[in-house]
């Protein structure tokens, strides 16, 4: 059997009957064509199979082995070679038969085997016939949609064999599929084959000229509408009916007056441009259209004037708004500061407190007062960073920022924007929006504030940005480190009072459509209303109360009960109904055990009590009501501190090791956290050992320390505040926040008694009172191991 030398193909296969060329740069595959054609000019050219479905790359086919190569491939000669000057050869190969490999071994640098020549089988027949006419068919059909394949190629073959092989050599099909083709040495099975690959080819082929055609038919409706449309506008202007109103001059104008700054000019003018050259039918159209009217429309050099009357605006401020002397105090500052600078940047306040206190309305008194416009952002529940940045106008129906979204409603560049609830954003996938608003509040960098719609700088400095919040923990340091502060503490009794008869009463009268004449409603009622049906830090719910009253005051006049209706406080649950608030100390009574503690609350301060109690045990303590980890560390540090002290303060040492303590702060639904209930717990636990009632009219706030010193704490204003409204006579606060008692408002600092501490020992003698109760019970020890409890 003769042995010739395989030359493996990774990318080609070579039929019977058909001459192809190939380049050769590998150096043992040009050494392997240089032996061949000094010797009988003959080899084999084999197949190398695809290694993952991906073929093999040209270098790598000469160090296949064996098993790569499939089991058929093709006895060839080299009828021509050309070697060039950088070692590779051009060779032209000629199939001679198809080959079955036999026994492959290696030689040298390449592999050599014996082989068996495969003839052509099967009788020319009826069906080969048929098979022949159907391929023809196919293939002529393919050369006439295939762009890679010539006219020349229509061939006028006879014999069955020679068609299969060379359709299969000039259609572009996969390696194995050509291989598989190789391998048939049956005529009419291999015809069969190729008629099947060759519908596919078909199928193919033919979608893909369906697509172009009506791409090609789309192009030119759009190419033909545009060429009308442009003859259409030169005939009218030649008859002059152009008047002037054409959509795209009229948008050019308006970005001429808009008053661009160099850079978006230079985009605008870019953009207007590819517009003209657009069709209006393009969905590209519409979105450059929509760009440049965010242009138009938005005010780069409308500014309004301030209002720089210091008398005026003290006069709406105290028109809109009672008390909230700060605030006021605040805005008159900055007016003065613009009258003598008028290039002073815009400011950035944050108006810090509980629902119902006025932070929105007083932003629109401020924005009456400074004569500017006035715009609310609502940012409660916003997640997504895009919605202050804006959306990139590669997505679709991408739109610009809230920011640059109020500006345009505004029609200003200096408005006054309010930025509500800024405490409310949350940060998700979509990005951290409190991150966004960095730049925006930032008067170092906002003067080149980008929104990604607009991608070009727009100038915030001139805006005057208020934010409101219920809380500062959740707003990040850095956000919150841009923003001066201002606190609005909940209102007391007095003030409400004073608001109610100011603006609630009257405005309620109105939206009733009642009058002063028809409805009226006694100081005394409304003070009962502030005290028995409210409790809340501002004015909302009091107002919802005034307003039911006067519903039904309206009912009583259209039904024509009689005369005006007077409502006073002994008819005041008639309209009213049953009080639903009492007061929090009223009916109580010094008790052992019990301590009156002050909580601050997103929403206000409020007042709490700590209840302890004893039992037979072995000297634990235990902690209920829902208290977080800095809690229940003040209760350890409390327990502590009363042991180590229990000789002084006259406690048996048996209640710590033959006795256990529950103590319990009620509402036990509502978590509780925070150090400032330190001396409150220390209190309640020190009643109920030393057996000593505590003041049920004394309040108290503060951390307490290991060594028994009282440390300040933080929301003094809205815990007094919530005292006063309680009905707490005195309280117990550090002695180190008397600096924030300054804050306090005069009404609250005349119904309490505020007393500073400094130390446990001042805490105890103010709150409990000097006699003692009997003790429920009497833990002696009989014996190790044993307890006798006696009453």
């Amino acid at each position: 059997m003769d042995r010739l030398p395989i030359l493996p193909l990774g990318q080609v296969v070579v039929y019977p009957h058909v001459v192809l060329p190939m380049a050769l740069t590998d150096p043992h595959a040009v050494q392997l064509i240089d032996e061949v054609v000094q010797g009988n000019k003959r080899l084999l050219l084999g197949i190398v199979k695809p290694l993952a479905g991906a073929e093999p790359p040209e270098g790598a086919v000469m160090q296949a082995r064996p098993d790569e190569l499939y089991e058929v491939g093709t006895l060839g000669s080299v009828v021509r070679m050309l070697k060039l000057g950088d070692g590779s050869v051009r060779v032209m190969v000629q199939g001679l038969e198809r080959a079955r490999f036999v026994e492959i071994g290696p030689a040298e640098h390449w592999l050599v085997a014996g082989f068996e020549t495969l003839a052509s089988t099967g009788p020319e027949d009826a069906r080969t016939e048929a098979l022949k006419r159907t391929v023809q068919a196919q293939f002529s059909r393919v050369i006439d949609i295939a762009p890679y394949l010539g006219e020349e190629l229509h061939a006028g073959i006879t014999d069955g064999s020679k068609l299969a092989d060379f359709a299969a050599a000039n259609l572009d099909l996969a390696l194995p599929a050509k291989a598989e083709l190789l391998s048939i040495d049956d005529v009419n099975r291999r015809l069969e084959r190729l008629a099947e690959l060759l519908g596919q080819e078909l199928q193919v082929l033919e979608v893909g000229t369906q697509i172009q055609e009506k791409v090609k038919s789309r192009l030119d409706a759009n190419q033909r509408e545009y060429v009308l449309r442009e003859q259409l506008r030169v005939i009218r202007q030649e008859l002059g009916e152009d008047d002037g109103d054409d959509e795209l001059d009229e948008l050019g104008r308006r970005l001429d007056e808009a008053g661009l700054h160099a850079e978006a000019k230079k985009v605008s003018d870019r953009e207007l441009k590819r517009l003209r050259q657009m069709s209006p039918q393009s969905a590209e159209y519409h979105v450059a259209r929509t760009y440049l009217e965010v242009f138009a429309t938005l005010p780069w050099n409308r500014t309004s004037e301030d209002r720089l009357d210091l008398k005026a605006a003290r006069e709406i401020l105290d028109r809109d708004h009672y008390d909230l002397k700060t605030v006021k105090e605040r805005i008159l500052e900055y007016l003065a500061v613009r009258t003598l600078n008028p290039q002073a940047r815009g400011s950035i306040l944050c108006f810090v407190g509980p629902p119902g206190v006025g932070k929105t309305s007083l932003g629109q008194s401020i924005a009456e007062a400074l004569g500017r416009r006035f715009t609310r952002v609502s940012l409660g529940g916003v997640r997504d960073e895009a919605e202050v940045r804006g959306h990139r106008r590669t997505y679709v129906g991408a739109l610009p920022g809230r920011i640059i979204h109020a500006l345009q409603r505004c029609e200003t560049r200096n408005p006054l924007l309010m930025l509500d609830e800024v405490d409310k954003m949350g940060a998700d996938v979509r990005g951290d929006p409190t991150a966004a608003l960095l730049e925006v509040l930032d008067p170092a960098q906002n003067a080149s504030f980008v929104d990604h719609y607009l991608e070009v700088p727009f100038d915030l400095s001139g805006v005057m940005f208020i934010a409101t919040a219920n809380s500062l923990a959740p707003i990040p340091d850095p956000l919150l480190d841009r923003m001066e502060v201002l606190t609005l503490p909940g209102y007391t009794p007095g003030e409400k009072l004073a608001i109610a008869k100011r603006f609630l009463l009257p405005r309620q009268l109105k939206e009733t459509g009642l009058t002063a004449e028809r409805a009226g409603v006694a100081d005394a009622a409304l003070e009962r209303l502030i005290g028995e049906y409210t409790r809340e830090a501002g004015v909302r719910q009091l107002e919802r109360e005034i307003q039911g009253v006067l519903r039904k005051a309206a009912l009583e006049v259209v039904e024509g009960r009689g005369g005006p209706v007077k409502i006073s406080v002994k008819n005041l649950e008639k309209y009213a109904g049953q009080p639903r608030v009492q007061s929090e100390v009223a009916g109580r009574s010094p008790e052992v055990g019990v301590a009156t503690g002050l909580a601050w609350t997103p929403v206000g301060g409020d007042i709490m009590f700590i209840e302890a109690i004893q039992m037979p045990g072995k000297g634990q303590i235990t902690l209920t009501g829902q208290l977080g980890d800095v809690m229940k560390e003040s209760a350890q540090a409390a327990w502590s501190l009363l042991r180590a002290r229990a000789s002084a303060l006259g406690i048996p040492l048996e209640a710590f090791t033959q006795t256990d303590v529950h103590l319990h702060v009620p509402a036990g639904a509502v978590p509780k956290d925070g150090p400032s209930a330190g001396i409150t717990i220390a209190a309640a636990l020190a009643s109920l050992l030393c057996q000593r009632p505590s003041r049920h009219d004394v309040a108290m706030t503060g951390e307490l320390t290991l060594r028994g010193r009282v440390l300040p704490i933080g929301g003094l204003k809205e815990k007094l505040t919530a005292a006063a409204r309680a009905g707490v006579k005195t309280v117990l606060v550090p002695a180190r926040n008397q600096s924030d008692i300054v804050e306090v408002p005069d009404e609250v600092k005349k119904l309490l008694e505020i007393k500073p501490v400094e130390t446990i020992d001042e805490v105890l003698e103010l709150a409990l009172l000097e006699s003692r109760l009997p003790r429920p019970l009497d833990v002696r020890a009989r014996k190790p191991g044993s307890l006798e409890v006696r009453p």
